[in-house]
């Protein structure tokens, strides 16, 4: 009687445990469509639009390095004003965060609301319907960002398309110095006076830019990608010469192929180039600051290892060092992006680098300093230098004067490719080398 009195307890205390249990979890998962966190138009709203923990993997969908401090905010930064950022996703997911950066200020950063949703259109400041969802960092919408760090927002309940345009929206009431930015972004972004973050009309941003202020990141948690493949180069990675709004830099070409073809890994493509960059040496210090444009070495942990779920690399950089530096020696510019390598295998990540395209024509040739970029392509493509080559210099050359641009493929500064010369860069990869990791040692 006693046994059978003991077993009934047993039961009736494994049933509370179950009853318990069940409660936590539908406290902390949600269910339905309420946990997207929808912004309300007052104080009422959600303080906290962090989103639950779901299954898929965080990738980025869109990134762009910091180069400098933005000439003529020293003082004020963005004091007073929205800025309304456009980026263009590479995959969608069901959650987004973003990391805003400080790195250029020299003073703290205060963000008092910040949002995202997804764009009504293309080259559009206006929200989607129902899609502003407010921003939070560690549960507040305000955060203060100290000179040199950057910070990442809570996880907000957002469905993101792939290929689509996102806003993220940001307003700082007081004055912060120097504003850290993005200058050739290829995209219109847009400022309103006041505060507008939770606005999903465009209307008050009247002001259009050409850059990218304070953002650096946005990441996804998708279920349908595995992975994603940073890019560091130079201003032909970041497309100073594609269409502007168009979404036309190889980058997006390569998206669109890791995305659409059968049997292509399925990774989201983040570009880190930032225009003028050397595998060497940083930038002189001008108008964007000191420690403008950070060198290659200097940047790759923070811009590309750092990134989140990267699964592969690709380095397109070398050829500022010849025209910009006037890096006469060959091995230097090799070595460098070896170390780019070695550092990128300690992480287990496949390394695709590319050949240094040709510059005939442009007013910095000369035939000392193509026989530099001749020489760096021999050791690449001997296979010491990168696990995978992507020849863009064979693919975009003059096959009657291998030491320009094909003309269709050219710009016309006979540097930077046309919206033409970039499609071909993308079709030059295999996208099977970037898969898997990799215990070379090069």
């Amino acid at each position: 009687m006693a046994k059978r009195h003991g077993y009934a307890l047993l039961a009736a205390l494994l049933a509370v445990i179950v009853v318990v249990s069940a409660a936590i979890y539908v406290g902390v998962n949600g269910t339905g469509d309420d946990d997207r966190d929808q912004l309300s138009a007052g104080p009422g709203g959600p303080r906290n639009s962090a989103a639950p923990a779901s299954a898929g993997t965080w990738v980025g969908t869109w990134s762009a390095s910091p180069a400098g401090a933005e000439p003529g905010t020293g003082e004020r930064g963005m004091a007073g004003r929205s800025v309304r950022n456009v980026v263009h996703t590479s995959v969608g997911g069901e959650r987004a965060r973003v990391t805003l950066s400080n790195l250029f200020g020299t003073q703290p950063l205060t963000i008092t609301h910040a949002s995202v949703a997804v764009a009504a259109a293309s080259n559009n400041p206006a929200a989607a319907v129902d899609t502003l969802r407010r921003l939070t960092f560690r549960g507040d919408t305000s955060v203060v960002i100290p000179p040199g760090q950057q910070i990442v927002s809570d996880a907000a309940g957002l469905r993101v398309p792939q290929n689509t345009d996102l806003l993220v929206t940001t307003y700082s009431p007081a004055a912060s110095g120097p504003v850290t930015y993005h200058p050739h972004a290829r995209q219109i972004s847009y400022v309103a006076d006041g505060d507008h973050t939770e606005d999903p009309s465009g209307a008050a941003y009247q002001e259009q830019t050409p850059y990218w202020r304070y953002l650096s990141a946005v990441d996804v948690l998708s279920s349908e990608t595995d992975g994603t493949v940073v890019v560091i180069g130079d201003s032909i990675t970041d497309g100073i010469s594609s269409t502007m709004g168009a979404n036309r830099r190889w980058t997006d070409g390569l998206a669109a192929r890791l995305r659409d073809e059968a049997g292509a890994p399925r990774y989201s493509v983040v570009n880190q180039g930032i225009s003028g960059n050397r595998v060497l040496s940083d930038g002189r210090p001008g108008p964007r600051g000191p420690g403008a444009n950070p060198s290659g070495l200097s940047r790759f942990d923070r811009d590309v290892l750092n990134r989140a779920g990267v699964k592969a690399v690709v380095i397109a950089l070398g050829i500022n060092d010849i025209l910009r530096g006037q890096e006469t020696d060959a091995d230097r510019i090799a070595d460098g992006l070896r170390e780019l390598t070695r550092q990128a295998h300690t992480r287990g990540l496949r390394v695709v680098g590319a050949t240094l395209m040709p510059f005939g024509g442009h007013r910095g040739y000369t035939p000392a300093l193509e026989r530099v970029r001749q020489a760096v392509n021999a050791e690449i493509r001997s296979g010491k230098v990168f696990d995978e080559v992507a020849d863009f210099d064979k693919a975009l050359r003059d096959p009657y004067d291998p030491r320009a641009l094909l003309d269709r493929y050219d710009s016309g500064d006979h540097l930077h490719p046309s919206d033409e010369g970039f499609r071909r860069m993308a079709h030059t990869f295999t996208p099977s080398d970037l898969r898997g990791s990799t215990d070379a040692a090069l």
